[in-house]
This record gives structure tokens, C-alpha cells and sequence, in this order.
């Protein structure tokens, strides 16, 4: 079968609607405003039913309505004016002073911990068991602040490795 022959059945079906593969259909000669078959019409039945809707008013009721309102009135407007004088005025000075603001006063409480003394190993220089008297022992630097001795370093009565967070030999610094 070639390209050129219609099949028995006849040509097949066309898309409704401008086909962008044919060719295209005469141009519309006609001018635009032709082209507005609602809106002309519209705006011609507006136009009428405002003719209506202004002729609907009756001359005679308008006539009858401004009689009716013309009838004069009488208004009678009586003023009176009151004056009093004012009462002499008392200024009375009051000077204010203000209060001290309370003292707070914090207390806190240092526990420190003594262990006991240790028995004397009769050592010639009365230092007991290993040097420095009297052991002595922070729990932490507030404490050892409370007693005086902060900054307390290696050596030193007192000094230990929790009181030294840097390691340098230096506590509570």
C-alpha cells in the first residue's frame, strides 16, 4: 500500500480544533469590535433599564412630598451662662527622701578538717612523722581562703593535689 492511497475505510480522523500540522485556515477579515457579542449587547440593556429606572420616578408625588415639608416650625433656644468663681487653691510641698536600701549580709560556714595528730617518732627536730608539725588539710579553696593560706604551694602544709587543678605547684591560685 503507498502513502499516496486512502485505505478502504476511508481518511482517518482529524483533531477537532486548529491542526498545527496543516495548513493554516483564512484569515478572520472581520473588525475587532465585531468581535464583542456580549459586552455590546450588555451594555445596551444597562443603558435601558437606567432610562427606566429614571423615568419610574412620578413628578407629582415629588411635588406633594416637597408641600409637605415646606411648613415652617418655630424654634426657640434659650442659653444661659453660669460663672463661678473658683476656690482660692492650697499647694501643699511635700519633699520626700528615700529610704536606704536594706544591707544584705551572706554567712557561710567553712568546715575544715583537721586529721589527728601523729604520735611522735622522737625525731631530734620534734616535726613527728614526716616533716611540717601539725598536718593540715583543706577540703577545697574556699576553705583554705577562710583560713588565710591560699595561694598554698607543693611543700607547704596544707598543699594538696585537689587544691592544684593545673598541676603546677601553685594551689588555690
Amino acid at each position: 500500500m503507498s502513502q499516496s492511497q486512502q485505505p478502504p475505510w476511508g481518511p482517518p480522523p482529524q483533531p477537532p480544533g486548529n491542526n498545527p500540522y496543516g495548513t493554516p485556515g483564512p484569515p478572520d477579515h472581520r473588525p475587532k469590535w465585531t468581535q464583542k457579542r456580549i459586552v455590546i449587547p450588555a451594555a445596551v440593556v444597562l443603558f435601558l433599564v437606567g432610562v427606566g429606572i429614571g423615568a419610574a420616578d412620578d413628578p407629582a408625588a415629588t411635588e406633594k412630598t416637597a408641600d409637605a415639608k415646606a411648613v415652617p416650625s418655630a424654634t426657640v433656644t434659650a442659653t444661659a451662662t453660669v460663672t463661678a468663681t473658683p476656690a482660692p487653691s492650697v499647694t501643699e510641698t511635700v519633699t520626700a527622701s528615700p529610704e536606704p536600701a536594706p544591707t544584705v549580709t551572706k554567712t557561710r560556714t567553712v568546715r575544715v578538717t583537721v586529721p589527728p595528730a601523729a604520735e611522735d617518732d622522737g625525731s631530734s627536730d620534734g616535726s613527728g612523722s614526716g616533716g611540717g608539725g601539725a598536718a593540715t588539710y583543706y577540703a577545697n579553696c574556699s576553705a583554705a581562703r577562710a583560713a588565710g593560706a591560699a595561694p598554698v604551694h607543693a611543700g607547704e602544709p596544707g598543699y594538696g593535689r585537689h587544691l592544684d587543678r593545673d598541676g603546677d605547684g601553685v594551689g588555690c591560685e
